[in-house]
C-alpha cells in the first residue's frame, strides 16, 4: 500500500479522498490554485502546494505542474477525483512514465470509453444493447445532417468527449438541427477540447440507470449494484439513488452482466460506471462508460457498506477486489441531493458569491454530508457550482426519502441562490414518493416544481420586524452608561417620558409595502399585521438565528442582512425583504435602462447578432459561459439592435449591459 498520496483535484471529492486516506494512514498531498489558497481541501491534506492561477486551465488541468509536485513530494500515487484530469489517457500515461500509479483505469481503457462513439463500437462487439444511431468518424455538418434524418426524431447530439451534460442537445425536428449542431460543438470544444458529436434517437421517457463496477489486476470483476439517476436539469444529475425503484433480480441480473461484460471487454482497473437508458418496456441500452468514481458513488456506499475509495486504493497498489459478487449484498436504501449555487427559477443559471452563512444538518448513521467549502467561502465563476451533497440512508426507500426532506430543512445557506427548496419540492412530489419518474420528470412537472410564490406569511412578517427592532435597539446603544441598560440615556431609539415608546419598520417584499407599527412594552413589543394583533419578544442566539416568542407560538428564523436589504429563511424557505430607513434614502432615482443584461458572471462565447440587425421576440443574440455552462441571451421584443459593448472572449460580470434594443 501506498504511504503517500496527491489528491489531482479540489473540493468535496479532495476533501472525500483525503478522509478515507487518513484512515488507512496514508499521508496526503494537496494541489490548489490562486483561489483555492484557504479552501478546505488545502486544510484536509499534510501537504499543499500552489500550481497556478484561478482558472482551471492554468491549474488543476496542467497535468505538468501536477507530476512535478508528485514527483517534489515524494507521493507514490496520484488520485484524479473526477472531472478534470480523471479521464485524460495522456494524463495517466504520463504518470506511469514518471513511475508515479495513476488509481484508475489504465491508459487503453480511457481511450477505449474516452469517445462516446468508440465505445459503442467496443460495446457492440461485446454484446451491449446500444440505442440506434449515428457513432461515425465522418464529422462535416452536410454528412451529419443527412445522417441525422436517418436516426428520426427526436433525437439526441452529445459530444464524444466529456460528460456531465455538457455538449448536448436535444433536437425535436429538422428545422433545429443546424442551430444545435453549432451550440453543441462549441460547448464541447469549449469543455473538452474536441468538437466530434454523435446522434442517437432520444427516448422520450427512459430511466437513467447506471451500475457502479470494479475490476482488479488479477482478472476479477464485481458490479456494486445500480443507481438511479433519472432527476435531472440541463441533462445534469440532481438526485440520485440506490438502489433503483421498482428493479426486478432478473433486470439487475440481466444489467448487472452487460456492465461487467463491458468493463472486461476493454480489460478494466479500477472504478468505474456503465450507464445506461431503461426504456419503458424494460429493454435497456448501453450509453456510456465513465472510467472514474462517480459524484453519486456515496448511495452505493451506503447501500453496501463498502468504501469505494479504498477499493480504488487496494486495487491501484496491485491487491485483488476485497469481495466477490456473491458476498456484496444491497442493504437499505439512500439519497443523493446536490446542493447547487443556482437559480432554479431562472433555468437553473449558475450563481456566484460567499457562502455568508451556513448550517448543516447534523450527520449520523442515516445523515451524510460531502463538501468542500465553509462559511465565509466564495463560490467563484470558475469551477463547478456544486456546494455540497446530502446523502441519507434508512432500511427503505419511504424512511430514506423521510430523512432527506428533514435534513434539507435542516440545510441553511444565506448570501447566495441555491436550490435546496427546490429539491425539497423535488423529494416532496407526490410521483417520486411513489418511484413514478424518468428523466423528463421535472420537465412535465413545472407546474409544480415551480409554484408561484407565496404571499409573506403573518408570522414572518412579525419576526422579520422583531429582527429589525432588535438592530435598531442594538446599533443605537451607546456608552453614556453601560451599567444602566435601562437609562433613556442609553439609547437613541424614541424613548417618549410618559408615553409608549413606538418604533415604525417600513419592509417590502415582492413588490409590497409593508408598514409596521410596534409599541415597545420593554419585555415585549405589540403589533397589528392585517387586522391581527401579536404579542412578539425574542433574542439572536447567534449573530444570525433569532428565537421568538409570537403569541403563544416559539418560532426560529435565521437572517443575515447586508444593507437595506434582509435575507430570511424561514420555514425551510428563502425570503428577500427590502428595509426603507428614511435616513439612509437617497433622492437619486435608478436610471431606466433599455439594454439586455448578463444574467450570471462568465465569458462571451458567441455574438450572433451586429449592429442595426431586425430581430423578433425570442431570436439568440448572445451566447455568455460561465461554470461550464452556456446561456443564451434572447430578445425580449421585437426590435433592432443599437449597439453591442462586448466581443467574443470579454469576461462579463453580472447585471453588465451586454447590448441594447431600440
Amino acid at each position: 500500500m501506498f504511504d503517500k498520496i496527491l489528491i489531482a483535484n479540489r473540493g468535496e471529492i479532495a476533501c472525500r479522498v483525503a478522509k478515507t486516506a487518513r484512515r488507512m494512514g496514508i499521508k496526503t498531498v494537496a494541489v490548489y490554485s490562486e483561489a483555492d489558497a484557504n479552501a478546505e481541501h488545502v486544510k484536509a491534506c499534510d501537504e499543499a502546494y500552489l500550481i497556478g492561477p484561478a482558472a482551471a486551465t492554468d491549474s488543476y488541468l496542467r497535468a505538468d505542474k501536477i507530476l512535478e509536485v508528485a514527483q517534489q513530494s515524494g507521493a507514490q500515487a496520484v488520485h484524479p477525483g473526477y472531472g478534470f484530469l480523471s479521464e485524460n489517457a495522456n494524463f495517466a500515461k504520463a504518470c506511469k512514465e514518471n513511475d508515479i500509479v495513476f488509481v484508475g483505469p489504465p491508459e487503453s481503457a480511457i481511450i477505449a470509453m474516452g469517445s462516446k462513439s468508440e465505445a459503442k463500437i467496443v460495446m457492440t462487439e461485446a454484446g451491449v444493447p446500444l440505442v440506434p444511431g449515428y457513432h461515425g468518424d465522418e464529422q462535416s455538418a452536410e454528412h451529419l445532417k443527412q445522417e441525422s434524418l436517418k436516426v428520426g426524431f427526436p433525437q439526441l447530439i452529445k459530444a464524444t468527449a466529456g460528460g456531465g451534460g455538457k455538449g448536448m442537445r436535444v433536437v425535436a425536428n429538422a428545422d433545429e438541427f443546424d442551430a444545435a449542431l453549432v451550440s453543441c460543438r462549441r460547448e464541447a470544444k469549449a469543455s473538452f477540447g474536441d468538437d466530434k458529436v454523435l446522434i442517437e434517437r432520444y427516448l422520450t421517457a427512459p430511466r437513467h440507470i447506471e451500475l457502479q463496477v470494479f475490476a482488479d489486476t488479477h482478472g476479477n470483476a464485481v458490479h456494486l449494484f445500480e443507481r438511479d439517476c433519472s432527476i435531472q436539469r440541463r441533462h445534469q444529475k440532481v438526485i440520485e439513488e440506490a438502489p433503483a425503484p421498482g428493479m426486478t433480480e432478473s433486470l439487475r441480473e440481466a444489467m448487472g452482466k452487460a456492465a461487467i461484460d463491458s468493463a472486461k471487454a476493454i480489460n478494466y482497473e479500477g472504478a468505474g460506471t456503465v450507464e445506461f437508458l431503461l426504456d419503458t418496456d424494460g429493454s435497456f441500452y448501453f450509453m456510456e462508460m465513465n472510467t472514474r468514481l462517480q459524484v453519486e458513488h456515496p448511495v452505493s456506499e451506503m447501500v453496501s457498506g463498502q468504501d469505494l475509495v479504498e477499493w480504488q486504493l487496494l486495487v491501484a497498489s496491485g491487491q485483488a477486489l476485497p469481495l466477490r459478487q456473491d458476498e456484496l449484498h444491497i442493504n437499505g436504501h439512500a439519497f443523493e441531493a446536490r446542493i447547487y449555487a443556482e437559480a432554479p427559477d431562472r433555468d437553473f443559471l449558475p450563481a456566484t458569491g460567499a457562502l455568508s452563512y451556513l448550517k448543516t444538518p447534523e450527520q449520523n448513521a442515516h445523515v451524510r454530508v460531502d463538501t468542500g467549502v465553509t462559511q465565509g467561502d466564495e463560490v467563484s465563476m470558475y469551477y463547478d457550482p456544486m456546494i455540497a451533497k446530502l446523502i441519507t440512508w434508512d432500511k427503505d426507500r419511504d424512511s430514506a426519502l423521510r430523512q432527506m426532506k428533514s435534513a434539507l430543512c435542516d440545510y441553511e445557506i444565506l448570501g447566495l441562490s441555491t436550490n435546496i427548496e427546490f429539491l425539497s419540492r423535488l423529494f416532496s412530489a407526490p410521483e417520486f414518493a411513489k418511484g413514478d419518474f424518468d428523466t423528463g420528470f421535472i420537465e412535465k412537472n413545472t407546474a409544480q416544481l415551480f409554484p408561484e410564490k407565496a404571499q409573506a406569511p403573518n408570522d414572518l412578517l412579525a419576526l422579520t420586524c422583531l429582527y429589525q427592532l432588535l438592530e435598531n435597539r442594538h446599533s443605537t446603544l451607546t456608552n453614556t452608561d453601560e451599567n444602566d441598560s435601562f437609562s433613556p440615556w442609553v439609547t437613541q431609539g424614541g424613548w417618549l417620558m410618559n408615553q409608549p415608546s413606538f418604533s415604525r419598520v417600513h419592509l417590502s417584499i415582492d413588490g409590497l409595502d409593508k408598514q409596521l407599527c410596534a409599541r415597545d412594552e420593554g419585555d415585549h413589543y405589540q403589533l397589528d399585521i392585517e387586522d391581527q394583533h401579536y404579542t412578539v419578544s425574542g433574542e439572536m442566539l447567534d449573530e444570525n438565528t433569532l428565537s421568538a416568542q409570537i403569541n403563544n407560538h416559539r418560532l426560529t428564523a435565521s437572517f443575515l442582512r447586508k444593507d437595506q436589504e434582509i435575507n430570511v429563511l424561514f420555514a425551510g424557505k428563502q425570503w428577500l425583504f427590502e428595509v426603507h430607513d428614511p435616513r439612509l434614502e437617497s433622492s437619486d432615482g435608478d436610471a431606466a435602462g433599455g439594454g439586455l443584461v448578463a444574467p450570471m458572471p462568465g465569458a462571451v462565447v458567441a455574438v450572433l447578432v451586429k449592429p442595426d440587425d431586425e430581430v423578433k421576440a425570442g431570436d439568440a443574440l448572445l451566447v455568455v459561459e460561465a461554470m461550464k455552462m452556456e446561456h443564451t441571451i434572447v430578445a425580449p421584443k421585437n426590435g433592432t439592435v443599437s449597439e453591442i459593448f462586448y466581443a467574443v472572449g470579454d469576461q462579463v460580470e453580472d447585471g453588465d449591459e451586454l447590448l441594447s434594443l431600440t
